[in-house]
């Protein structure tokens, strides 16, 4: 009886680790194809002024006509603006 138990535990013990190899499988190249969807995607590509650390307004006349005296005051000052 302690062959056929040793036989039958040896078993259990190598279907686990097979079982448990494909699940680590799997895992694994789901957590690689996310990360490699990831990284290919594009960035956005930072505008002129914030590469050169200086504040430079929005001029268009849609801009303009929507906000305040104070930050426009800002704006031609060369500040960032910390009014609406």
């Amino acid at each position: 009886m302690n062959r056929v138990r040793t036989a039958v535990t040896a078993a259990a013990i190598a279907g686990s680790m097979v079982v448990g190899g494909v699940v680590g499988a799997a895992l694994y190249g789901v957590t690689t194809l996310s990360a490699a969807a990831a990284t290919t995607a594009t960035s956005p590509t930072p505008a002129p002024s914030s590469s050169t650390g200086t504040f430079v307004s929005n001029e268009t006349a849609a801009h303009e006509a929507t906000e305040s005296a104070a930050r426009e005051a800002q704006e031609n000052a060369g500040q960032v603006p910390t009014v609406p």
